[in-house]
């Protein structure tokens, strides 16, 4: 018999339904939910070890979120029919939950920690990953896992001028706002989205929107929570009690010389042997057996007075690790068309940050598919982000591309993407690799790759910049500081990082992790709008390196030209087992590829020669040829008869012309005003039922003055005139014939 389970059904203004459901599935996890809107189902556990592993100083959380293709009644794709290693697609669903969920865990909490959320039926009309962080945070509220919750997470965008929340594929596509926003039941502490060119103060209403509806999902939570016995008590777990001794002694040491070494700009890997060396020589005040004894309470303990002692510095004195006041921009360096071989390429340096962007230019065969469960589609536009070990002074192994690689790279090409025009006919592919890394290297990313497009000779429509802001807030003086540009060392001491990307004339994507409660919205705005102050700085130094794409790609690039041919005659260009159309590639040095869309067929010609490309696309227009009455074409004699000529006005599409038809005045011999293989301008003037073309010549020349146009007798199938009847025809006893020949003889 089914377990009588615990619901809780959220009532949205539009009338939809949220239904959050416990105690039917998972049974052994210690928290589980089924979260259901409409069709779309996603069941979410969450389990905790109780056993502390030994020596860490952060939380070990793991969020993992899966899409079953059974969900939306489809099969894996590849040669092995079952899911395997998540998708980009399911990986930035997995960081968009672990930034707003582990934020909500106490800091003291130190247990291995899994979140596991699958998508188990889909409908396309909710999108699973705006439920994803409201079922990971229902599975913990209904579980003994200590936790600060509940948080959760909703789509919003903006369609036809009106905010939606939650959203199905439709509307998403045609919306420019488009926001995943978390947060708890007081304040936004995750953003992520992409937007067409909107104002601050657009975001801004965005973010405000969405949250009204995370304070309904919130208290949800809490009114199942209440309903579930396990949740009524959480489980206990060793609290470490600070040791205000120990701290005060570290304090006393290392303060100020924290102080004075954040007072004195250095660079980042001098700075931090500085701070190493601090380090040793308070280690080196305690016995050797105590020192080891409580090395992590003295590491953490140093780290807590640093942060202090550089946030103390901001605050006091507005003076940041390397010199700069709170507005100020690192300074930049740029360079284009660095790299000689490749399509696009530019150098983008900002202080310690440095991003090599490279550009390729291909065909449709190289757009990137995607053929997800709850998305599916062929990128033309797409870009990879690396960050090697080195760029940080490193020595990690490399186990292939990592989240936070997908992450940022997502980030960047969704700031990027709004700027590629539509129409563009190339598939391009943006590789940022980052040489260097302190602070914001995607941001350098969209600064580096939208100089790389224009380099490349994509028509941008306007130069995309990145910057990254950050935030200083001390709650008890309520004394803040907003930071543009931040460094990585201001990110991890800081208590925001807010990644805003986008033109002169606004944002295109934005990335926040709030670490505080209760952001002020007026904090939140003056950020926005010193973010905008030094976008345009940077626009500023970009342009001064290139401002404008180039007219046309690189000599050696390429060129791609885009035509459409009724489908019909997609088989006829191909040929039989593809010899027209390899003929046609030999000939003319091209790469063709065509695609079916809708009624037409899509022809791409790729090819190094733009003559050649254009000589490629006659001969397929020629084969595509559908004649049209009225028409002017240039055409070719083919042959030549008593009675007029043949004109190939298309490939294998030969029209008469008429010897009556080549001029004003009379034409006694063809060969006189003609010859084979000799190119004439004709207009076709009429189809025959049976798909013969009858051409004129003479209706484009002017008609000589004073002329009278001749009575013709009609023409017979061959083409020559028949002649005249003479006496009565021969069923004239038939009453219908007789009558049309009294008429005519009347007439």
């Amino acid at each position: 018999m089914k377990p009588e389970g615990i619901k809780q059904v959220i009532q949205l203004d539009d009338g939809r339904e949220i239904e959050i459901e416990t105690g039917v599935l998972a049974k052994q996890a210690d928290g589980s939910v089924v979260v259901k809107m409409g069709k779309t189902m996603l069941l979410a556990t969450v389990v905790s070890n109780k056993d502390l592993k030994p020596d860490i100083d952060f939380f070990p959380l793991t969020v993992d979120y899966r899409e079953k293709f059974s969900a939306s009644g489809k099969f894996p794709g590849g040669f092995i029919k079952r899911e395997g290693r998540p998708s980009p697609e399911e990986i930035l669903v997995m960081r968009l939950v672990d930034r707003a969920l582990r934020p909500a865990f106490p800091k003291d909490y130190r247990y291995d920690t899994q979140v596991m959320i699958q998508l188990l039926s889909y409908d396309e009309n909710v999108q699973p990953d705006a439920l994803a962080g409201l079922a990971a945070s229902a599975a913990i509220a209904v579980s003994d896992i200590p936790f600060d919750g509940p948080i959760a997470e909703v789509r919003v965008i903006r369609k036809d001028g009106q905010f939606m929340i939650n959203p199905g594929i439709k509307d998403i596509e045609q919306a420019d706002i488009d926001l995943i926003v978390g947060g708890t039941a007081d304040s936004v502490t995750m953003v992520e989205g992409q937007m067409h060119e909107v104002s601050e103060e657009e975001m801004l209403e965005a973010i405000e929107f969405a949250h009204q509806y995370i304070k309904q999902l919130v208290e949800a939570q809490k009114e199942l929570a209440s309903k579930v016995e396990k949740a009524q008590k959480k489980r206990e777990y060793p609290k470490e009690e600070p040791d205000e001794e120990l701290y005060q002694k570290v304090y006393d040491f290392v303060y100020d010389k924290i102080y004075e070494i954040a007072s004195h700009p250095t660079g980042k890997q001098e700075r931090k042997e500085k701070f190493d060396k601090l380090k040793e020589e308070l280690l080196a005040q305690f016995d050797e057996d105590y020192a080891e004894e409580n090395a992590k309470k003295i590491s953490e303990y140093f780290a807590d007075v640093k942060r202090k002692a550089v946030r103390d510095l901001i605050l006091n004195e507005g003076k940041r690790l390397d010199g700069r006041g709170p507005r100020d921009i690192r300074p930049i360096w740029t360079e284009v068309d660095y790299l000689p071989a490749v399509h696009g390429s530019a150098i983008f340096t900002r202080g310690e940050t440095q991003a090599l962007a490279s550009v390729t230019l291909g065909t449709s065969m190289d757009m990137n598919v995607i053929d997800g469960v709850s998305f599916q589609d062929e990128e033309k536009f797409y870009l990879h982000y690396n960050f090697p070990p080195f760029s940080t002074g490193e020595v990690k192994p490399l186990r292939g591309t990592s989240r936070r690689e997908i992450g940022h790279g997502h980030l960047a090409q969704r700031a990027l993407e709004p700027m590629v025009p539509e129409d563009t006919p190339y598939t391009i592919r943006v590789v940022s690799d980052i040489l260097e890394s302190n602070g914001s290297s995607s941001m350098a990313t969209v600064c580096a790759g939208s100089m790389a497009l224009m380099d490349a000779g994509v028509q941008l429509k306007k130069q995309v910049a990145g910057i990254a802001m950050g935030l200083i807030h001390d709650e008890e003086t309520g004394r803040h500081a907003v930071l543009s540009d931040i460094l990585g060392d201001e990110d991890h001491l800081g208590d925001m990082d807010f990644k805003v990307a986008g033109t002169k004339d606004g944002i295109t994507a934005c990335q926040m992790d709030i670490k505080i409660k209760n952001l002020d919205r007026a904090i939140l705005e003056k950020a926005l709008h010193q973010a905008k102050e030094g976008r345009l700085h940077i626009l500023e130094k970009m342009n001064e390196t290139i401002s404008e794409p180039r007219p046309d790609v690189k000599e050696f690039v390429p060129k791609v030209e885009k035509i459409e041919i009724p489908k019909d005659f997609i088989g006829a260009v191909i040929g039989k087992g593809g010899k027209e159309i390899q003929q046609l590639q030999d000939e003319t040095d091209t790469v063709i590829v065509i695609t079916e869309e809708g009624d037409s067929g899509v022809v791409e010609i790729m090819g190094k020669d733009r003559d050649n490309i254009q000589r490629a696309i006659d001969i397929i227009r020629s084969i595509a040829f559908e004649p049209e009455v009225g028409e002017v074409y240039e055409g070719k004699v083919v042959s030549i008869k008593d009675f007029g000529a043949f004109i190939e006005i298309g490939r294998g599409t030969e029209g008469l012309l008429h010897i009556s038809e080549i001029d004003w005045n009379r034409v006694r011999d063809v060969k006189d005003h003609l010859q084979v293989g000799q190119t004439v301008k004709v207009k076709l003037v009429g189809m025959e039922p049976g798909g013969k073309l009858r051409l004129s010549r003479k209706i484009l020349l002017p008609k000589p003055e004073g002329y009278v146009e001749r009575r013709r007798p009609p023409r017979r199938d061959d083409g020559r005139r028949r002649p005249p009847r003479r006496g009565p025809a021969r069923d004239s006893h038939r009453p219908e014939r007789r009558d049309r020949d009294q008429n005519r003889h009347e007439d």
